[in-house]
């Protein structure tokens, strides 16, 4: 009975460490081949490198050579600024807001919240493009930071929601008790609190708008250059290698972003 439940065991073990194992392999290599092919001495996007060299990484921050990716680059990060701001605008408020009323009409009003989230980013881009048509308006940049806020504000939301459901209820009545009025209470009592969900939600909302393709495809102009799409067109034209240069700086934001996300808002610094 002993030797059963200690194979037993030993087979759950096997099963989870290598699946677990199988499923974080899968979900990391992409990135050092990323990598790693960024650093290629060749002439073409090719793993295993032909040595090692940064040539690639010169030539993407030289201003000439690459002054159309710096363009898609001002473009991209533009939006995506504007993208959290609106998303923080408009999906923190209704986060505090949903954890101040019932359970109930919280729990109603929460899958209307997220429903961006679900639908294909593809069918939102053509569905708000057709739209946005019938009323007269043309693709430009300003559709494009209404599309990217519609469409990542529920992760804004999901973040401030996460932290507004956990906040103390006595903390804004002592504030009241105090004499403060709901504007200033909200401004130095719940709002401070709420910025480990805020933070998260603007990072969430920053690395999606970057990387979006559809919405952006949908509802820029012709003169509105991003930064995917124009991967896209470096790839499609001659494989580039700045592509995977491209990458490598997006891979190393990344990460300095989780790492600074993880310091900041780890719990037990309060503690």
């Amino acid at each position: 009975m002993a030797s059963r439940m200690r194979f037993s065991d030993l087979s759950y073990r096997v099963a989870l460490y290598g699946v677990g194992g199988l499923a974080i392999v899968f979900m990391v290599a992409p990135i050092f081949v990323g990598l790693a092919t960024s650093f290629t001495a060749g002439q073409t996007l090719k793993f295993p490198p032909d040595g090692l060299s940064l040539r690639w990484y010169r030539a993407l921050l030289d201003p000439v050579q690459s002054a159309p990716i710096h363009t898609a680059l001002w473009n991209s990060v533009r939006i995506a600024f504007l993208a959290v701001v609106g998303a923080l605008l408009l999906a923190m408020p209704a986060a505090y807001g949903a954890s101040r009323v019932g359970p109930k009409t919280a729990a109603a009003v929460e899958p209307l919240m997220l429903a961006p989230l679900v639908l294909p980013t593809l069918v939102y881009g053509l569905a708000a493009l057709i739209t946005f048509s019938g009323i007269g308006l043309r693709p430009s940049f300003p559709l494009v930071v209404v599309g990217h806020v519609v469409v990542f504000g529920p992760l804004m939301y999901r973040a401030c929601a996460a932290i507004a459901q956990r906040l103390d209820p006595s903390l804004v009545e002592a504030s009241t008790l105090l004499g403060v009025g709901p504007f200033m209470t909200f401004v130095r009592v719940t709002l401070p609190l709420m910025v480990p969900g805020i933070l998260a939600g603007a990072f969430l909302v920053m690395m999606q708008s970057l990387d979006n393709v559809s919405v952006t495809l949908f509802l820029a102009d012709a003169r509105t250059s991003v930064l995917p799409l124009r991967m896209f067109q470096m790839i499609e034209e001659s494989l580039d290698v700045r592509v995977a240069a491209i990458s490598g700086c997006l891979i190393a934001i990344a990460f300095a972003g989780l790492f600074l996300a993880q310091k900041v808002l780890d719990p037990r610094r309060s503690t």
